[in-house]
C-alpha cells in the first residue's frame, strides 16, 4: 500500500485544516457507520474490494471494512458491495494508521487481511513497508484477544521481515499451523508468482 502524499505545502496552516477537517469526516462516518459495540473484519489495502467482497459474501452475518488509498479503486469496491447488497459491508478511501486512529473504542477487530502489500524491496526504503512496529501497535491495540492477522505475499523476502516483525512484537505471535481464514483468488494473486501466507495470533493481555 503506497504511503499518501502530501503536498510540499503540508505545514501551512491552511493544509493542517483540511487535514484536521479531512480526519474529523473520517471519524464522523466510522462513527455513523459503528454507533454500537462490534467486531469487524479489516482488509487493509483493499484494492478494488474483490476479496473482502467475496468474504462478506461467505459471512454474510459478519461486520466487514476495506481500506485503500486510492479513490478509483474504493469507488470500483463501493460498486461491488452495492451490486452484491452487503450491507454489513463498507469500504473507504483512509489512510491505514487515521483509520485505526478514528474508530470508535467501542469497535474491535477479529481479524485483519492485509494481502500483496508493496514489499518495498530496497533497504532504504523499508520504512515505507506497512507492517512496522507502530502498525502492529495500533492493530493491537484495537484487536480482540485471539483475532487473527493473515498476511500474504510474494515476495520472500518481504515474508521473512514481516515474519521477524511479529516474532519481535509482544502482542503477537506467529500461528504456523493456523489455516488461512478465506481462500479467493485476489488481482494480484492472479498476476504474481508463487506466494505464502502467515498466520499470527492477537496474545491475551
Amino acid at each position: 500500500m503506497p504511503g499518501r502524499i502530501r503536498p510540499t505545502s503540508a505545514a501551512s496552516p491552511a493544509f493542517a485544516a483540511l487535514d484536521a477537517a479531512r480526519q474529523a469526516g473520517l471519524v464522523a462516518t466510522l462513527a455513523g457507520l459503528y454507533p454500537s459495540p462490534v467486531s469487524i473484519i479489516l482488509e487493509l489495502g483493499c484494492g478494488h474490494g474483490h476479496f473482502l467482497a467475496a468474504y462478506a459474501t461467505e459471512h454474510p452475518d459478519q461486520q466487514c471494512l476495506g481500506v485503500d488509498l486510492v479513490s478509483h479503486r474504493i469507488q470500483l469496491a463501493h460498486r461491488k458491495q452495492k451490486r452484491l447488497k452487503l450491507t454489513k459491508t463498507a469500504f473507504l478511501k483512509a489512510d491505514a494508521a487515521e483509520t485505526l486512529a478514528a474508530l470508535p473504542d467501542h469497535v474491535r477487530l477479529a481479524g485483519i487481511f492485509i494481502l500483496f502489500p508493496d514489499p518495498w524491496p530496497k533497504t532504504r526504503h523499508h520504512r515505507r513497508r506497512l507492517l512496522q512496529t507502530d502498525l502492529l501497535d495500533a492493530l493491537a491495540a484495537r484487536a480482540e484477544p485471539g483475532a487473527w492477522l493473515a498476511i500474504r505475499t510474494d515476495d520472500a523476502m518481504f515474508f521473512d521481515w514481516a515474519q521477524a516483525q511479529i516474532n519481535n512484537h509482544p502482542s503477537w505471535h506467529l500461528a504456523p499451523d493456523m489455516p488461512f481464514p478465506f481462500e479467493h483468488p485476489t488481482y494480484f494473486q492472479g498476476i504474481k508468482g508463487p506466494f505464502q501466507s502467515l498466520m499470527a495470533v492477537r496474545n491475551a493481555d
